[in-house]
């Protein structure tokens, strides 16, 4: 079996990532940092681009793609550190009025009870009555509104609750978190190897060293294990398959948010460096949608069963 992308689906990434580029650079990231909040305009230009009515049928509206197509796009997302309910508003298409076009923001509980967005979302799904623990990627700073408890998160774009919620993690939300993973982890890569070239100590680029050239390699390394594991769990959307890319995934976006740092020294420390964007977002959505304690419950269950075979 060959995961090799078609034309079209280069394409679409590359049209996503110009309109990311044009419409969240950089500059727009640091902005966001500065004033958090929902870019409800960003939002309905993703509605008009198919981003969210992307596996939508052409009869319904949509856009008549499939989940390898989405992971491509959510892939983009990540790599800008894209923020709002993406996911959640992407799966309510179809079902939520104007979650299609961008129009209605919604917001979802995952399996474990962490809500991200709940305020700035118009339509709210799977939150329960009560509220659940303080434990997760943040403090308890007391009730929120409602039933939900506001949690202080380490990621100063992703607002989060912890709620109560019933059911398992949609497999589809586990596949995209790792695609938005794997591009916060391409990014950090990027970043690593930019600065290895550009960044000099005793008159010459650090990336000559052997220390830094073992961490450059590494984050490749990882990212494009990951890579491949997703796009294998998107073609074959069986469900060892998506825990195994949310592992890699999660892996090589925290581990190279951290080696990404690290090969920018001092200066990865400052807040004035996107390295710790990386990092924060890539530790929340590590928590997200079960977390990695689901996926590694349900590959050992996979590995017992076939040995038992």
């Amino acid at each position: 079996m060959r995961f090799q992308l078609s034309d079209d689906q280069r394409a679409l990434r590359t049209g996503m990532r110009e309109l990311l580029a044009r419409r969240f650079g950089r500059e727009a990231l640091r902005a966001a940092v500065g004033r958090p909040g929902l870019d409800r305009a960003l939002w309905r230009e993703l509605g008009a681009a198919g981003f969210f009515a992307l596996r939508l049928p052409e009869a319904e509206g949509g856009v008549g793609l499939g989940l390898p197509e989405a992971v491509l796009v959510f892939e983009e997302a990540g790599r800008v550190l894209l923020p709002g309910p993406l996911i959640a508003t992407h799966l309510a298409a179809g079902t939520v009025p104007g979650a299609a076009e961008g129009e209605t923001v919604v917001a979802a509980a995952d399996g474990g009870g962490l809500l991200e967005w709940r305020d700035a979302a118009d339509v709210v799904l799977g939150e329960t009555e009560g509220a659940g623990g303080t434990e997760g990627p943040g403090e308890a700073e007391g009730p929120g509104p409602g039933e939900a408890v506001a949690l202080r998160s380490v990621d100063p774009l992703t607002p989060l609750h912890r709620v109560r919620a019933r059911g398992a993690p949609d497999p589809v939300a586990v596949l995209l978190t790792a695609a938005e993973q794997l591009g916060t982890a391409t990014r950090a890569c990027e970043l690593a190897v930019e600065h290895a070239r550009t960044r000099e100590q005793f008159g010459r680029p650090i990336g000559a060293f052997q220390a830094v050239q073992h961490l450059c390699a590494d984050l490749l390394a990882r990212v494009e294990t990951a890579r491949a594991a997703l796009y294998a769990a998107a073609v074959t959307s069986a469900p060892a398959d998506i825990a195994a890319a949310r592992l890699l995934a999660d892996e090589a976006a925290v581990r190279g948010a951290r080696d990404c740092l690290q090969v920018h020294g001092g200066m990865g420390f400052t807040w004035e460096a996107d390295v710790h964007l990386l990092l924060k977002r890539a530790w929340v959505r590590a928590r997200r949608a079960g977390g990695g304690a689901d996926a590694e419950e349900l590959l050992a269950r996979e590995l017992l069963s076939g040995a038992g075979r």
